[in-house]
């Protein structure tokens, strides 16, 4: 036979027409179907394409309480410094609090936390969470100071958040969010991730510090 498919998840199957004409019928890795004679070959396609994902739905950062939500996400969500990636994940919890875009917190089973060491420096306390503990990011001799910070013991009610990892997106060299790379909120102290869902304003910037 001229016609053969090797790739992955590839079947085929045999059989002789009858005049004794062989045929082989192959299920490529595409899900296509290639009919193959020896100096032929047709594509029959077995199904359509699969639609792309629809578009999430915007979201007003106006709209999201005090105190803040909890939402669970299962975009793929991607923390990259000096050439490494820091986290990956398809679990985080997105914080949704009143005129910021949201702060992803990854599990710590899905950060290399190799790369985290304790950063120097007070804590910071929130009125809802409790208590944030910082990290730095370090990558061989690149050090990004408390890129990172986590609520080893949170408040009861946002519990889900214990030990959970959050990462200043302007600290480090890129964040995305199902390939889209987020753009860092305003301001040096809050962490929020602004994607093309996210509408603002956004608290943050000089004259917010009020809302």
């Amino acid at each position: 036979m001229g016609c053969s498919d090797s790739s992955p998840g590839a079947h085929a199957t045999v059989h002789f027409e009858t005049d004794g004409h062989p045929v082989a019928r192959s299920l490529a890795h595409d899900r296509g179907w290639a009919w193959c004679y020896e100096d032929e070959v047709y594509l029959d396609p077995l199904d359509e394409p699969a639609p792309r994902s629809a578009p999430r739905a915007p979201e007003s950062v106006r709209d999201y309480p005090r105190p803040p939500a909890m939402s669970r996400d299962d975009r793929v969500v991607v923390v990259e410094c000096a050439g490494r990636v820091v986290a990956e994940s398809r679990r985080t919890i997105r914080v949704l609090e009143t005129s910021h875009p949201p702060v992803f917190y990854v599990p710590p089973q899905d950060v290399r936390t190799e790369l985290l060491l304790p950063a120097a420096g007070g804590r910071t306390w929130c009125e809802w969470k409790g208590a944030a503990r910082y990290w730095d990011v370090v990558v061989g001799d690149d050090v990004r100071a408390r890129a990172a910070w986590a609520y080893p013991r949170p408040e009861p009610a946002y519990a889900a958040l214990a030990d959970m990892f959050a990462f200043y997106p302007s600290r480090v060299d890129r964040c995305t969010v199902a390939g889209e790379v987020v753009t860092a909120q305003e301001g040096d102290f809050y962490g929020g991730w602004i994607t093309s869902e996210v509408r603002g304003p956004f608290k943050g910037a000089p004259g917010t510090q009020l809302w």
